[in-house]
C-alpha cells in the first residue's frame, strides 16, 4: 500500500536530503546576476544567478551582505560561495550565499570604481570646490600613523624646508577595520579646533587592501567637508585613492606632500633679499626724484615768495630813494647856485646898498616908499631913511 504524504512532508524530506548532501553544503558557483533586489529594510539581497541555459534563485542575508564592499547589480558576473537548500514554504530550492566576488574583477577594484563614479557624479571631485593651499602656513596638521615611515619623511622635509612652522601630529591607524573611523574623527577634530592652516592626510605604500581606508566613502566625505585645505598623500606615485580625488591637492608621496605644503625658506630668504634690494633701489630713485622736485619747488617758492618779493621791492624802493635823493640834491645845488646868483643880483640892487653909498629912501607916514617927487604934497610929513638912522621931516614945497 502506498504511503500518502503531505506537501510539507515532501518539501521537508527533499530539504533534508539536500541539506545532508555534503557536496551541496559549501560550493562555489559562477553566474550572472539578474532580478536583483536590495531589501533595504532588512538588508537582505534577493537575486537570480543564471548562465546561458538555466537559472537558480539565490538569497544573501544581511549579516553576509553588509560585508561585501561593492554594490551588486543586474548583469554583473560573480563568483559566490553558497550552500543549496530548500525554501519549504514554496518548495523551491535555492542558493544561500555567504560570500560574493566579482568574476574577473576584484571586489575591492569594483567597489573602488563604483564609489569613484558615484562621488564624481555628485561633484565631490569638481575643481570649483578645491581650496587653495596657503603659501606660508603657520601650522600643519599631519594625520597619519605615528610609527610609519611617512611621518618621518614629512618631518624631515618640513624641518629642512620650513622649520619655522608648527607641526601637529594627529596619530591614527592607517589600515584595518578601525582606521577609517579614526581618520574621520581626526579630520573633524582638527577642523573643530581650527588647529592648522593645512592638513596632510596620508601613509606609505601598500596593496589595495592596505590602502583601502582611504577609499572609504566616510573618509572621502570627511575630506570634502573639511574647511581646512587637505593634501592627500597616500601610497606611492602610481597609487590613486578616492581621497586623492576629493582632496584639495594630491601629492604622489608623503615627502612630496610636505614639499607642496611648505615653501623653501632659503628661496623665501633669497626672494626677500631680492625684493629688499629692488625696493631700496626704487626708493633711492624716488628720493632723488623727490629731492629734485623739492629743490625745484623751493626755487619756485623762493622766486615767488612774498618775503623775497617784498625784499626785492624794498631794494628797488631804496634805490629809487637814493636816486631821488641824488636828484633832489643835484636840483638843490642848482637852486642854491641860482639863488646865490639871484642873491648877488638882489644884493646889488638892494636899497641898503644904495643907502651905504650915501643915498636915502623916503616913505610916507603909512610906510609906503615914495619913489617920485610927484607923489609928495606940500606940508606932507615924510620919513627919510639913512644908512645909520631915520629922520622925520615935512615937505615945505614940491618943486
Amino acid at each position: 500500500m502506498n504511503t500518502i504524504l503531505t506537501v510539507s512532508q515532501i518539501n521537508a524530506y527533499i530539504k533534508s536530503l539536500i541539506d545532508y548532501d555534503g557536496n551541496l553544503n559549501n560550493i562555489y558557483v559562477s553566474g550572472e546576476i539578474s532580478n536583483f533586489t536590495n531589501h533595504y529594510r532588512t538588508g537582505h539581497f534577493y537575486f537570480t544567478l543564471k548562465d546561458d541555459n538555466t537559472a537558480i534563485k539565490a538569497v544573501m542575508f544581511s549579516q553576509n551582505a553588509r560585508l561585501i564592499r561593492f554594490e551588486p547589480y543586474n548583469g554583473l558576473k560573480v563568483l559566490v560561495r553558497a550552500r543549496v537548500s530548500v525554501f519549504e514554504r514554496d518548495g523551491v530550492y535555492q542558493l544561500y550565499v555567504t560570500d560574493m566576488q566579482p568574476d574577473g574583477l576584484g571586489q575591492l577594484n569594483l567597489a573602488y570604481e563604483q564609489l569613484k563614479e558615484r562621488l564624481e557624479k555628485e561633484g565631490l571631485f569638481s575643481q570649483e570646490y578645491k581650496k587653495p593651499i596657503p603659501e606660508m602656513p603657520k601650522r600643519i596638521a599631519v594625520i597619519t600613523s605615528p610609527t610609519g615611515a611617512a611621518i618621518q619623511d614629512i618631518i624631515n622635509v618640513i624641518s629642512r624646508r620650513y622649520s619655522c612652522c608648527e607641526l601637529i601630529i594627529v596619530p591614527v591607524q592607517v589600515q584595518g577595520e578601525n582606521s577609517a573611523p579614526q581618520i574621520v574623527r581626526a579630520l573633524k577634530k582638527v577642523n573643530e579646533l581650527n588647529a592648522a592652516d593645512v592638513i596632510i592626510l596620508g601613509r606609505g605604500g601598500g596593496s589595495i587592501e592596505d590602502l583601502w581606508s582611504f577609499n572609504e566613502e566616510a573618509v572621502a566625505r570627511a575630506v570634502f567637508a573639511s574647511e581646512i585645505p587637505v593634501i592627500s598623500a597616500v601610497g606611492h606615485e602610481t597609487d590613486f585613492t578616492i581621497s586623492d580625488f576629493v582632496a584639495d591637492m594630491r601629492a604622489p608621496t608623503p615627502s612630496a606632500a610636505a614639499e607642496l605644503a611648505t615653501p623653501d625658506i632659503r628661496a623665501v630668504y633669497n626672494s626677500v633679499h631680492g625684493y629688499s634690494a629692488a625696493m631700496e633701489s626704487i626708493l633711492n630713485d624716488k628720493l632723488i626724484s623727490y629731492r629734485s622736485a623739492l629743490e625745484n619747488l623751493a626755487y619756485q617758492l623762493n622766486l615767488f615768495s612774498p618775503e623775497n618779493r617784498l625784499n626785492s621791492e624794498s631794494e628797488k624802493l631804496s634805490m629809487l630813494n637814493d636816486s631821488l635823493n641824488m636828484i633832489m640834491k643835484h636840483r638843490l645845488e642848482i637852486c642854491k647856485g641860482r639863488l646865490s646868483v639871484s642873491a648877488e643880483k638882489l644884493d646889488a640892487l638892494s636899497p641898503l646898498k644904495t643907502l651905504l653909498r650915501g643915498f636915502t629912501l623916503t616913505f610916507d607916514e603909512a610906510g609906503n616908499h615914495i619913489g617920485s617927487a610927484k607923489k609928495i604934497t606940500n606940508g606932507q610929513r615924510l620919513k627919510i631913511k639913512f644908512k645909520d638912522g631915520d629922520a622925520i621931516c615935512r615937505a615945505e614945497e614940491v618943486i
